[in-house]
């Protein structure tokens, strides 16, 4: 009986550490990196991927194609080239923070995201 009130205090403090402080925030964003990493390496080794048609991206490269520049133009060729990237450039940009892009203007990167959603 001890050792599961122990077990419960533990795991009990481990949440609380985990949800109320910043301690692990740290040690997590570093794993997930690490696990990001290795599934991109393991995705290059076994040189399978999955071929998906999306019709979106190229609808989306033609829609906003007229309204962008030359080198906004090249700077989401470089962002749709794999989905990684994708998905990089929406956690960091579209994720709600008012952060502002290198190459888009203010106008041009709300347009993106609300495209990409």
């Amino acid at each position: 009986m001890r050792g599961w009130i122990i077990l419960g205090l533990g795991a009990g403090l481990l949440y609380y550490v985990a949800t109320e402080t910043n301690k692990l925030d740290e040690p997590i964003a570093k794993s997930d990196e690490l696990l990001q990493k290795i599934e991109r390496k393991l995705d290059s080794l076994t040189g399978t991927k999955i071929i998906r048609v999306d019709n979106r991206i190229a609808h989306l490269k033609k829609e906003i194609g007229q309204r962008m520049s030359e080198r906004e133009l090249l700077a989401l060729d470089k962002i749709l080239a794999s989905e990684y990237a994708l998905q990089d450039f929406k956690d960091e940009y579209c994720s709600g923070k008012a952060k502002q892009h290198d190459s888009f203007n203010k106008d041009n990167l709300f347009f993106i995201c609300d495209k990409l959603k």
